[in-house]
């Protein structure tokens, strides 16, 4: 199964709290994978999902906070690999109207009914109903990828109002979603691994939240070993690429006016240098007498460096 099927799975697991947040929480799945409808005097709730467990959760929340049984259809689509999807469906009018007005989906407004696609703030006024509202909306339309693969959970909002409403509730919590278009749908997302631990740990998916903490531990260390790796690699390069240098330098003085020429401090240094070429320019310094530090070898080097460069000027290039 997937990270994000695991996900869900844990969360529907997750203990039913007070009444208020369970109506929170039903509010939120009915908004992204529901269906309300007003026809002929008469209201109606459909809420669709392909997880059996999602199903179960949602029955049990409105048999909890309402006392209503909801009925369930199941429907298997051929297309593709038999694909079952639960439908379930509040027919009974009064019904449904109790559960849309105690979630503000419903509002009476001059006589008029008028079914929203958001809720009034006070379904989450508490923190606790905030984190119910949230994780209805992952149950109903939100996923996230396989920390392995990469950082990333969304909500598929239906309308851009409720992916405003969502992103705007995840600030207060001290997150920073984003909301893009994507087909008709307005999604919302996180891509930084903090922000999605944070997430999940406010709607109440521990265990997954400590195994996408295991895979970025793991990915840090393995960064930072990767990153000592080639910094070590790129000094050895530059150490390598800086002996060749005086290497060339050492034995053209040496082709040309020999090293005897140099003072005698410079040809000590030449000398060893030659003698060990893969030396460090510490390990070097400890080999002359008196014992010399990494600037002063390297001043050194520098000087028979000149010397050579200013031998070829003389030469024409030779």
């Amino acid at each position: 199964m997937s990270f994000s099927f695991n996900v869900k799975k844990e969360l529907t697991c997750v203990p039913l709290g007070a009444r208020h947040c369970m109506i929170a929480e039903l509010a939120a799945m009915i908004v992204m994978a529901g269906e309300t409808k007003y026809e002929e005097g008469k209201f109606s709730i459909q809420f669709h999902t392909e997880n059996a467990a999602i199903a179960r959760k949602y029955f049990t929340i409105i048999k909890k906070a309402f006392n209503i049984n909801t009925e369930i259809v199941l429907k298997t689509n051929k297309k593709f690999h038999k694909k079952q999807t639960y439908m379930l469906i509040t027919k009974n009018s009064e019904e449904a109207y109790k559960i849309l007005i105690a979630t503000t989906l419903l509002k009476q407004e001059n006589g008029n009914f008028i079914l929203r696609d958001y809720v009034d703030l006070t379904v989450i006024q508490s923190t606790c109903c905030k984190r119910a509202y949230l994780r209805g909306a992952f149950l109903g339309a939100g996923s996230v990828s396989d920390p392995e693969k990469g950082y990333h959970l969304e909500f598929v909002n239906p309308t851009r109002r409720h992916a405003i409403f969502l992103q705007e509730m995840m600030t207060t919590l001290e997150m920073d979603p984003k909301v893009v278009d994507r087909k008709g749908y307005f999604i919302l997302y996180l891509k930084e691994g903090t922000q999605i631990v944070d997430l999940l740990n406010i709607i109440g998916a521990h265990v997954a939240l400590m195994e996408l903490e295991n895979v970025r531990i793991v990915k840090e260390v393995r960064n930072n070993v990767n990153r000592i790796v080639n910094c070590e690699t790129a000094n050895l390069k530059k150490t390598v690429s800086a002996a060749v240098r005086q290497m060339q330098d050492i034995e053209y003085v040496q082709n040309t006016i020999g090293i005897s020429a140099l003072p005698e401090n410079l040809q000590q240094v030449a000398m060893y240098r030659l003698e060990y070429p893969s030396s460090s320019l510490k390990e070097l310094g400890e080999l002359l007498m008196p014992p010399v530090g990494k600037s002063g070898v390297n001043h050194r080097l520098k000087k028979i460096s000149e010397i050579a460069e200013h031998i070829r000027e003389t030469r024409g290039g030779k």
